[in-house]
């Protein structure tokens, strides 16, 4: 009775994680393939180049594992094909942790998406939270034989579902916006606000005298004292946004971005970018021609693709630069549509739900 009920808390709670981790993932499949995009980069440079292939194949093999990693954790808590389930599950925990593992000692992707935009965990963090799992995993696959041997039909109609309606979820935040936004440039936010510390950033100076070590809160006159280290004491007030910047041959335009009405149509690559509602796009910079907003394009590209880009769709706008990474965390459509006013991002657009100008207009009014 102990035994199981015990095993039943740590399917409980390993299937419960795994379902809450997946389900954040269905919600930002574009983001679980941009981490993918960065392993397999890393994996090609460091093991074998041979993981370049997988690159352009890193949305559908996200969208499988996401799915997957839901429809393991239904199967877990409800008892289907218990003994497959956590040899599977068993699998996936130890591909896991040898990604954050690599993360952590090696500091090559310094966050490794488990929990997507939701919660973020540092590399080492990671690795901690998959060596817990794997040893949950390793009790329920010592004890296999005492799991669910089988499992009503209901059971299985459910998995069924999950993972249809995982994968429909997916495909619909693949050809939307995420569901729900965990992002820093959410709509909402006051991104030269999110720019600067939320209180004042304090720290602790690590110092040696005399061969002993002391902490002190503040830098001390003393030129006895060794400098060894300073240390952050409030890190949850560092900015939530550090990395925005656009700029053009004539110089960084950052600040600029903040200031009136804008339009902003993001492009994160040249190559991968969808050109199915670029006469959607173009109808929407038209419109906007005499209007009080401003139209801005900005790419992570070379001046020179952005002005091949500009004179083939007859864009007669300001043209940026930015990194690619940002705008990839700004949103994740390629091309995609940002509305911002005085800074604050009012909406965002898929180019699949590019809006019509009128839209755009009524936002400033509210």
């Amino acid at each position: 009775m102990i035994k199981d009920s015990f095993l039943w808390v740590l399917r409980l709670l390993v299937g419960g994680l795994f379902i809450f981790s997946g389900l954040i993932k269905v919600n930002d499949p574009v983001g679980t393939s941009i981490k993918l995009e960065e392993y397999f980069d890393v994996f090609s440079n460091d093991i074998a180049g041979f993981f370049s292939i997988f690159e352009p194949f890193a949305l559908p093999i996200g969208v499988f594992l996401v799915v997957l990693e839901v429809g393991l954790g239904v199967m877990l808590i409800l008892g289907v094909k218990s003994k497959f389930t956590v040899w599977l599950l068993g699998l996936m925990i130890l591909f896991f942790t040898f990604l954050t593992f690599y993360s952590a000692y090696f500091n090559k992707v310094t966050d490794c998406g488990c929990f997507g935009d939701a919660i973020k965990l540092t590399p080492w963090e990671s690795f901690y939270k998959d060596i817990i799992l794997l040893v949950l995993i390793a009790i329920l696959l010592l004890f296999k034989d005492d799991l669910p041997q089988t499992s009503p039909k209901w059971a299985k109609g459910i998995v069924i579902l999950t993972l249809i309606t995982s994968l429909l979820l997916s495909i619909v935040a693949i050809r939307n916006l995420p569901f729900i936004d965990f992002r820093a440039y959410k709509v909402g936010v006051n991104i030269p606000k999110a720019m600067e510390p939320s209180a004042p950033l304090l720290y602790s100076y690590v110092m040696k005298k005399d061969g002993e070590t002391v902490v002190l809160d503040q830098y001390p006159s003393d030129e006895s004292y060794e400098f060894v280290e300073m240390n952050l004491k409030n890190p949850e007030n560092l900015p939530k946004i550090s990395d925005f910047a656009v700029w053009n041959e004539d110089g960084d335009y950052s600040q600029e971005m903040f200031t009136g009405n804008k339009v902003v149509i993001l492009v994160s690559s040249m190559p991968k970018m969808s050109e199915a509602n670029l006469d959607k796009i173009d109808g929407l910079i038209e419109s906007l021609k005499d209007s009080p907003l401003k139209v801005v394009f900005v790419a992570a590209a070379t001046e020179e693709e952005i002005n091949d880009l500009k004179e083939k769709r007859g864009w007669d706008i300001t043209s940026l630069q930015a990194d690619a990474t940002v705008v990839k965390t700004i949103i994740r459509s390629n091309p995609g549509i940002l509305v911002l006013k005085g800074g604050v991002v009012l909406a965002k657009y898929h180019h699949n739900n590019t809006p019509e100008a009128t839209e755009v207009i009524d936002l400033f009014m509210k």
